[in-house]
């Protein structure tokens, strides 16, 4: 489902990304072809400095359909950005995605929250990240983040995924797991 980034996928996801349905959501836009391609060694080389985690995520043929991240890294907490190709839109991949992201994240790197600031006019990411049982809304739980994204103006909801929260979900849904295969 997910895997770690590489040159090779950047003409795929390019294409993908340049969707007018998913291009204005990107949070780094390109508009080429190359400039995808420098972005994404931009991207590898940040990685290897600590200051983003950023996995290609693929379909069930393991083709490339979009990336999940983390952007500014800091305290153990940073921002996730995740986009997903228009032909991908509605078939289920987000989900799958965000959990196995999560799951490397709050149990394999020790991070602590993740902060998603999603723009107040993007119905489709708010009720994503709503369908999320171990998702809250933070614009006044976090108010100084909140503030720090919205300096310029005030365009984004701030919503907060922390470890705690997750690894409750996480335990809950193992422990309903079980129960269901043992009746």
């Amino acid at each position: 489902m997910l895997k770690k980034r590489d040159l090779l996928e950047s003409p795929v996801l390019f294409d993908l990304m340049s969707h007018p349905d998913v291009f204005p959501y990107v949070r780094h836009k390109c508009y080429s072809s190359d400039e995808f391609y420098f972005l994404t060694r931009q991207t590898l080389e940040a990685e290897e400095h600590g200051e983003l985690i950023s996995r290609t995520i693929l379909d069930e043929w393991h083709q490339p359909i979009g990336t999940i991240n983390l952007f500014d890294i800091q305290d153990n907490t940073g921002f996730l950005a995740t986009w997903i190709g228009k032909p991908y839109h509605g078939k289920g991949y987000n989900q799958p995605a965000k959990d196995a992201f999560f799951v490397e994240l709050f149990f394999e790197l020790n991070i602590e929250a993740v902060f998603m600031k999603i723009r107040k006019t993007n119905i489709r990411s708010q009720k994503a990240a709503e369908k999320l049982s171990y998702c809250i809304k933070a614009n006044e739980l976090y108010e100084d983040v909140y503030n720090y994204i919205n300096a310029q103006e005030d365009v984004f909801d701030l919503y907060v995924i922390t470890k705690d929260q997750y690894e409750f979900h996480y335990y809950r849904t193992a422990d309903e797991d079980e129960h269901a295969q043992e009746a």
